[in-house]
């Protein structure tokens, strides 16, 4: 989660706290809902077609890290290996090019996590864009005085939770469309490649 997503998130807890135990005897007579605004995005056809994509476009370039970490991994076992049978200073300019090395890797990886999360943000930005054109839709519709995020408030009941019916909504036209990602793919698809990092 990037820094102003967790900046978002804590004040969407602080609003929903704030109206949840400012309000209480206005709360009972509004009408509110819940919805988990990213699963919606993701689980739009849209959102699968992005995932797929991202997928496509970043799973050539994991192999190729996950190989250089296997062959530094090599390296390191045997430079221990040989340890015992190589001089000191043999030994210690070995060990200074595997760390060298390492941390070259790990600024690579580094890269390839920005690069994916700016290729993400990218893709999502007009699903979320039009996901929340589909709440305005749906709270002029059916009269909801609030729909607040599902994962920032501590209890809801599960009646209250739209995030399905936004789904189906955005998906049979409910808001302008979002431009389709290149490289279309399935409608179902694996989710976006986790972050590189170290085994």
């Amino acid at each position: 989660m990037t820094r102003s997503s967790r900046i978002r998130y804590a004040l969407a807890i602080l609003l929903s706290a704030v109206f949840l135990l400012a309000a209480p005897a206005a709360s009972a007579q509004m009408k509110i809902a819940v919805v988990d605004v990213q699963r919606a995005v993701m689980e739009t056809e849209d959102g699968l077609r992005a995932q797929a994509t991202l997928k496509k476009l970043f799973d050539r370039r994991q192999h190729e890290l996950d190989a250089r970490q296997d062959e530094l991994k090599r390296a390191r076992d045997d430079i221990e290996k040989q340890a015992k049978v190589i001089s000191k200073d043999a030994l210690q300019r070995r060990m200074n090019e595997w760390q060298q090395s390492m941390a070259e890797l790990q600024g690579v990886f580094m890269e390839f996590n920005k690069e994916l999360q700016k290729e993400q943000n990218k893709m999502t930005q007009p699903i979320l864009n039009r996901v929340l054109s589909v709440l305005r839709q749906v709270a002029a519709q059916d009269g909801y005085d609030a729909i607040l995020e599902r994962n920032a408030v501590p209890y809801a009941r599960t009646d209250l939770d739209i995030t399905d019916r936004v789904i189906q909504r955005y998906n049979t036209g409910g808001a302008a469309a979002a431009p389709a990602p290149s490289g279309a793919a399935p409608k179902k698809a694996p989710p976006p490649p986790a972050p590189a990092g170290s085994r």
